[in-house]
């Protein structure tokens, strides 16, 4: 996996750097009013890949609007290994599942697919789907954008990265443009496999994508 992480970090370098975010702690804040249910869907940087339970994205998240005072709770329905395509044949069966209606959805892919460099325009139609699934369901959703590697070519990146907010606005969903962003070019946020985020790491990722997720639970 370290040409994965090395070819994702060279593109930082194009970017403005950001100040490490410093972990996501708790407030004093009372939580109140109605429990607000979140589903998150996903591959192995949901799942907590090589972290403790507890310490994964979801779980952290969940910490972290509560310390806000929003009464809510994640679901965590990552899955270390899936592709795009995994997710797809998953989506309506994880919500069907659901105890109460979810009041929005963290929909997050995309990695595995790079790893096995699967076609991009499989990878586009496969999130068209899930988003399409979603809005039948008249759910809130939250995408998770991922970026293409440099080293998979101009082409590949060409289809790949701008499927995320191209969907995102064909669907009127919310959109973090880069999940990883908060750890890229940061070793001591990632784990020895170069990709995955340590528990620094995770905090780092919620600190950066809050204020979307805040926004969208709030949305009507």
């Amino acid at each position: 996996m370290k040409w994965v992480y090395a070819a994702l970090a060279s593109l930082v370098l194009a970017a403005c750097q950001r100040p490490p975010a410093p972990p996501v702690r708790p407030s004093e804040a009372t939580v109140s009013g109605p429990e607000r249910q979140i589903v998150a869907i996903g591959d192995s940087l949901f799942a907590g890949y090589g972290l403790a339970p507890g310490q994964s994205y979801p779980a952290r998240l969940e910490a972290a609007l509560r310390g806000k005072g929003i009464n809510v709770r994640i679901a965590n329905a990552g899955v270390s290994g899936d592709t795009s395509g995994d997710i797809r044949r998953r989506v309506a069966f994880v919500l069907d599942g659901q105890p109460t209606r979810p009041d929005l959805v963290l929909v997050e892919l995309g990695g595995n697919d790079l790893l096995r460099g699967l076609p991009p325009e499989q990878v586009r139609d496969n999130l068209d789907a899930i988003l399409t699934e979603l809005d039948q369901r008249a759910l809130k959703v939250v995408v998770m954008g991922m970026l293409a590697p440099p080293n998979l070519g101009a082409d590949y990146r060409k289809v790949f990265d701008p499927a995320f907010p191209a969907l995102a606005r064909k669907h009127r969903d919310m959109l973090v443009p880069f999940f990883l962003q908060a750890v890229l070019g940061k070793p001591a946020l990632v784990q020895a496999d170069h990709l995955h985020p340590t528990v620094p790491g995770v905090e780092a990722i919620v600190r950066d994508t809050l204020p979307v997720v805040k926004g969208a639970l709030a949305a009507r």
